[in-house]
């Protein structure tokens, strides 16, 4: 059964963060919220997981991944930034940012676009996301909770329970955290970042 465990979005109870690391750790499927809205979560290395978000959101193999980091320097591991884009990562992090980065080998390949072997990488501005990368130590794999049909991302915690509860393990409920995608930046060409989906984080530094 699917636990549903309210936590402080501010000041988040260590006992709660540590109980659903321990899902993640065990193979399992989270809810959690981040600055732009919430997210399904699972490990990197969990492929029987991923596949189960690919199914729920109907994502197709073009589809970037995200790993959600604690930090730049965890960035560094898993995508190739050169010092232009590093320092534009620097101004806009944490924030509700995804950048396309073309992948290190530390990237499994099924969370690369097969193609290109990008993968999405971004820093939240949220402390509940944090203290879970945090207690974790790692990335999490991450995709936005935007259903197949559905405009917008899911933020009502009744309703993502209703939709979830035979599929995730955990819902970490912080409250309102908003249902505005992030903004996506294609850092794949370090000479010339493009927009690809306009979303809560501000462009304003395209037009500089």
């Amino acid at each position: 059964m699917t636990q549903l465990l309210e936590i402080h979005p501010d000041n988040p109870q260590l006992r709660l963060i540590r109980q659903a690391v321990e899902h993640l750790r065990n193979g399992e499927i989270i809810v959690y919220p981040t600055d732009s809205s919430y997210a399904l979560g699972c490990l990197i290395g969990n492929k029987e997981a991923m596949e189960k978000i690919r199914q729920v959101r109907q994502l197709d193999a073009k589809h970037n991944f995200t790993l959600v980091c604690r930090d730049l320097s965890e960035i560094a591991s898993y995508a190739k930034i050169n010092n232009s884009a590093y320092r534009l990562l620097k101004s806009l992090t944490p924030g509700a940012y995804t950048f396309i980065f073309n992948a290190t080998h530390e990237v499994p390949r099924r969370l690369q676009n097969p193609k290109r072997k990008t993968i999405g990488i971004r820093v939240p501005d949220n402390t509940i996301a944090h203290s879970l990368l945090t207690e974790l130590g790692e990335p999490i794999m991450s995709s936005t909770l935007l259903l197949p049909d559905d405009d917008l991302p899911l933020n009502d915690i009744d309703l993502i329970y209703e939709k979830l509860k035979h599929i995730v393990a955990l819902i970490l409920d912080g409250g309102h955290c908003g249902n505005e995608p992030t903004t996506v930046i294609d850092m794949s060409d370090d000479r010339n970042p493009i927009l690809a989906r306009q979303g809560k984080g501000k462009v304003e530094f395209l037009k500089e």
